[in-house]
């Protein structure tokens, strides 16, 4: 079986006012190994679907699993630790702390899973490194640059070796050149064992996926598809 997650009739709906129906009994299955984008215009509830997926959110109605195990979003305590193992997410806004080293806001990722601060110190750097800003692990966020943040911000998702990537908007803040080259680090992460999904305004990024959905009306649909 290549399905990573399944969803199964997700429908999530907001209270105010009124009822608002965000996503409407999605049905849909990604794969280990593909790159997918995730389009429609702002409030389609992108956002919202990627906060499903990432455990973070609960839906109103339906069913999610990963690696064919049902999730059950009132158990806190295991979707947590799912999430620190397999999911990793970045967002627009990097989110970093801002009295921590961008050493600390990597490293910090890996103790929340294993309580090994030396290895995970050791794996901090090499991602890092990887990203090119081993000569910036002492800095605080206030002294990188915009696209500097992203980079220790996607170090910080990948420091678990995450099985899923969740991604949005990744570039959203960033200009054309440092957006392209944060997408060039997130497709260098494609693995056969990896589900990556990003959220994006733009449509040549969005072209990049193997797979484009867009959202419209509380559905999905697929865009286009280079695979079966």
């Amino acid at each position: 079986m290549n399905n990573l997650i399944t969803l199964n009739k997700i429908s999530k709906n907001f209270f105010t006012s009124k009822k608002i129906s965000v996503l409407k009994k999605i049905n849909y299955k990604f794969k280990k190994g593909k790159i997918y984008s995730l389009v429609g215009p702002s409030g389609s509830g992108k956002s919202t679907l990627l906060n499903i997926l990432s455990l973070i959110d609960k839906p109103t109605l339906g069913s999610l699993k990963i690696n064919d195990r049902v999730i059950n979003y009132n158990d806190l305590s295991i979707n947590d630790k799912i999430r620190a193992k397999k999911i990793g997410i970045i967002y627009q806004q990097n989110n970093l702390l801002p009295d921590f080293t961008a050493l600390e806001n990597v490293y910090l990722a890996r103790i929340a899973l294993e309580d090994n601060k030396k290895k995970a110190v050791i794996d901090a750097k090499n991602i890092i490194q990887k990203m090119g800003l081993i000569n910036r692990v002492n800095h605080y966020p206030s002294e990188l640059s915009v696209g500097e943040m992203q980079r220790i911000a996607i170090a910080r998702a990948l420091i678990n070796e995450p099985q899923i990537i969740l991604a949005d908007e990744p570039t959203g803040s960033l200009d054309r050149v440092t957006a392209k080259e944060v997408f060039k680090i997130l497709y260098k992460l494609k693995n056969s064992n990896r589900l990556i999904v990003y959220a994006t305004h733009n449509r040549f990024f969005a072209n990049m996926a193997d797979c484009k959905l867009e959202i419209i009306d509380g559905n999905i649909r697929t865009v286009n598809a280079r695979f079966k």
